[in-house]
Order: structure tokens, then C-alpha cells, then sequence
């Protein structure tokens, strides 16, 4: 069966011109005109990979594309634009978009683009089978932060108590949760997950409490609602601040009561489930601004963790990304790769907004569509690659838009204006500018600044 392929731009003749293209390469293509349209189409007839213009009227193509990914996070989107910036497609990049390609559209680049992104929803797929039957998911990493994390998991797991674990997006919030049923008296009940966002507002009460035939439109069957399922073991409220006030309040009243009726039933179902919640907001400001009740807070955050974000225990990037590459090679996708020690210098410099699961995003992405064996700066995205070189000093450096790229460039330029008054003598330079010898090495090796030594004791190594 052909992979389909939807197209979203205003421009009528690039939407025709990209279907002949496509479909004249065996995809069936599907094309809409603006963003609320293309929304509609993804539900209906769910396309393998989107190709979506970022500037239209109305809905935006970011704004297009945020949306999808909170729907449809494993749905492959290129974004193009002939507006394009360095700003827009980090953000882009950010909010999910696998590739980001600009006018005029240079066929091989698409088709290129069209050919990895469902590469990567194939190997995507793959994975979710294989992960069923892997070990559970394990918080990786030594760092303080972390050794204070898993001492807090194992001070709660022992007790009963219900638990409120937050922290930002990506950090692994459902690891933790996993890990405390894991080690409670509970570990050989069931652990439900519930991720209260992707549910719609509509469908939560029957998700979380079940429903009876017939009870509303499409009820064709009985339905055990997830805190049924949780009998004897953990519920895990993921996201649970994107509940309505409605549903918060008859959670609340569950969580008291231990009891329920299923929707459109009047049985009352008993049960004995230890609650786990999990938010990326401030629960503080959401009462404060009346989306979130105060006495349901007070009940679920009998004990508070907090989740650290990977900006704070940079020093488990290398632990983690060896975990990524390892989980590639076990399971047979691709070659075994490597980082090299300056691209795993460079990663661990980021501010990582999107945290672990924006790490683990990259890593896939390289081992797939790095040809080499040693993954290099240059296989890197280009928002995360250090600065080319920049001639003729500060004022040049200033010309860079982002803080990252105007330093790395007043480095480059301070550091060869230094190692020139010095003969380009390493261990001299490194004592006239009060860095130590080994790390000024480091830094000039990071930055491609190449000195004529050799050998002796300024020389560079081999």
C-alpha cells in the first residue's frame, strides 16, 4: 500500500505541482489550502507524513504544527517556507518538525526529506513492538541531581501515600512513576497510565470511570474506565493540570470516596488504587487563576518530587546518549555509531528546553541519517553547530543574532589573536590568558583553531 502524503500550503500551483511530483514517485498525495483544513484531513484520512507551509492565512503552519504533534506526535511534518530564518526553524524544530526545507523548493531535497521522514515513521513503528518487550524504561544518570531523585523514589515507594511529580516537558515524569510503583507493595498490581491531555474533554469521564452501554452516541459495549483497571495497583494522572474543572471536581470526589459510577450506570464500583500525578504547570499559579482546584492540589501532593530538567545534570548527557546509541545497536535498526567527544561537548553546552526526550530525539535522528560510523559537529543540526569562523573581530561578532554563535565567534577571534602574540605556543598563550594548558586545548579543538605546533611541551596532541 502507497504511503500518503498530505500537502498543506495557500498556494494552489505548489500544491499541484508537489502532487505530480510525489505522486508520480508511487505516494498517494492529498492536498488543503489552509490550516484548520489540514487539521481536519489528519483526523479523518491520517497521512504517513505532512508537507506543510509555515506562512498562511489564518492557522500559521507552527501553530498547525503544534497542535499535530500534541495529536499525532510520531506524524512525520516538513515544514517549508520562502520566508525562512534561522529563528523559524529552530522553532520549528522544536515544536517536532522532522526537516525544514525553503523556497523555491528544490525537488531533490523533498523528495529526500519525504523519503527519511517516512523512513523514520517506519523504524518509529518498529520500535513501539520491540519496546513492549524490552526491559522497563530506567532513570540513567549520576549526577546529584539524580542520586537525590532516586533517593526520594525509594523514601516514598515504601508508603501508600499518593505523590505529585513536576517538572518540564521531557524530563522523564513517567519514568519516576514507574519506578515508585515498581518499588512499592503494589509492584505486582497493575500500573494505568492515563495522559489527561490527549483525551478529549468529551471522552475523559468515560476513560477514567468507564461507561455502560448505550450510556451516550458510539457506546456500543461496556467499557471499564482506567481507575477499574487500576484495581490493586497504581493510576498515573499524567498532565493532570489540562483536566476541566468539572472533571476535577469529580475526581476529587474519587479520590476521597475510592468509589464511582461508570457513565450512563448507576452500580457503584469500589476500589483501592494509589494515585500518582504528574504536571509540567505551576499549580500554585493554576489556582491562583482559578483553572485548577486548591482542595484537589492539597489531596494529591501529599509528597511533591520534582523532576530536575537536563540543564541542571548535563554531566548524564554522555550516560544517556550512550544509552540511546546501545538501544539502536540491540535492536538490530542500524550500524552501531558513536559521538565523537566534541559533538558530545557541544551537546552538553545546550539548554536542552525540550530535555531528555528532545536528547533522545536527536540521537535517533543521527544514527539514522549520519552516514559515518563516528557522528561528527557537522552531522549536527545547524542551530547547534559551533560558529564558522568570523574575520575582523568584536564587530563581526556582534552581527550574529544568537548569544550562542556571537561568543563562540569572540572566542575564535580572542583565542587567534593570543596564540599569534605567542608564537602559536600553546601551553603560553594557555598561561598568559589564565586557562589551564588541557582545557585551552579542548576549547581550541572545539572551535577548529589550528596551531602549527607539533610536538614539545606547547605542541598539540595527537
Amino acid at each position: 500500500m502507497p504511503s500518503h502524503i498530505l500537502i498543506v500550503d495557500d498556494e494552489k500551483s505548489i500544491c499541484q505541482s508537489l502532487k505530480g511530483i510525489l505522486g508520480d514517485e508511487g505516494y498517494e498525495v492529498s492536498t488543503v489550502l489552509d490550516g484548520a483544513a489540514a487539521l481536519a484531513a489528519v483526523e479523518e484520512d491520517a497521512p504517513d507524513l505532512v508537507l506543510l507551509d509555515i506562512w498562511m492565512p489564518g492557522l500559521d503552519g507552527l501553530e498547525v504544527l503544534e497542535r499535530l504533534k500534541t495529536r499525532h506526535p510520531a506524524l512525520p511534518v516538513i515544514m517549508i517556507s520562502g520566508h525562512g530564518n534561522v529563528e523559524t526553524a529552530v522553532k520549528a524544530t522544536r515544536l517536532g518538525a522532522f526537516d525544514f526545507i525553503e523556497k523555491p523548493l528544490d525537488m531533490d531535497k523533498i523528495l529526500l526529506a519525504v523519503r527519511n521522514g517516512l523512513e523514520l515513521s517506519r523504524l518509529a513503528e518498529e520500535n513501539l513492538l520491540l519496546k513492549a518487550k524490552a526491559e522497563p524504561p530506567r532513570l540513567t544518570g549520576m549526577s546529584p541531581a539524580m542520586e537525590e531523585l532516586r533517593q526520594a523514589i525509594a523514601r516514598v515507594a515504601a508508603s501508600d501515600s499518593w505523590v505529585l511529580i513536576t517538572g518540564e516537558n521531557g524530563t522523564g515524569k513517567e519514568l519516576v512513576a514507574a519506578a515508585i510503583h515498581r518499588q512499592s507493595p503494589r509492584a505486582g498490581g497493575p500500573f494505568v497510565d492515563v495522559n489527561c491531555a490527549a483525551i478529549p474533554e468529551e471522552l475523559i469521564e468515560s476513560e477514567l470511570f468507564g461507561h455502560e452501554k448505550g450510556a451516550f452516541t458510539g457506546a456500543a459495549a461496556k467499557k471499564r474506565g482506567k481507575f477499574d483497571l487500576a484495581d490493586r495497583g497504581t493510576l498515573f494522572l499524567d498532565e493532570i493540570a489540562d483536566m476541566s474543572l468539572k472533571t476535577q471536581a469529580k475526581i476529587l470526589r474519587i479520590l476521597q470516596e475510592q468509589r464511582f459510577e461508570r457513565v450512563g450506570g448507576t452500580k457503584t464500583i469500589s476500589v483501592n488504587v494509589r494515585v500518582l500525578a504528574a504536571t509540567n504547570k505551576d499549580l500554585t499559579a493554576e489556582i491562583a487563576a482559578g483553572r485548577f482546584r486548591e482542595d484537589l492540589y492539597y489531596r494529591l501532593a501529599v509528597i511533591p518530587i520534582q523532576v530536575p530538567p537536563l540543564r541542571q545534570r548535563a554531566q548524564d548527557i554522555p550516560a544517556l546518549v550512550r544509552e540511546f546509541l546501545d538501544g539502536h545497536a540491540a535492536r538490530g535498526l542500524n550500524e552501531p555509531k558513536r559521538l565523537s567527544p566534541e559533538t558530545l561537548e557541544i551537546l552538553q553546552a545546550q539548554p536542552w528546553p525540550g530535555n531528555v526526550r528532545e536528547l533522545k530525539n536527536l540521537v535517533e535522528r543521527l544514527v539514522i541519517l549520519s552516514p559515518q560510523q563516528v557522528i561528527t559537529p557537522q552531522d549536527l543540526p545547524t542551530s547547534l553547530r559551533p560558529a564558522a569562523p568570523t574575520p575582523g573581530g568584536l564587530p563581526q561578532a556582534l552581527d550574529h543574532p544568537g548569544f550562542k554563535e556571537a561568543k563562540a565567534a569572540f572566542e575564535r577571534m580572542y583565542l587567534e589573536k593570543r596564540l599569534e602574540e605567542n608564537g602559536g605556543n600553546v601551553s603560553q598563550t594557555a598561561e598568559a590568558i589564565g586557562l589551564e594548558r588541557s582545557h585551552l586545548h579542548k576549547k581550541l579543538k572545539l572551535l577548529g583553531i589550528k596551531t602549527s605546533e607539533r610536538n614539545g611541551d606547547g605542541g598539540v596532541p595527537g
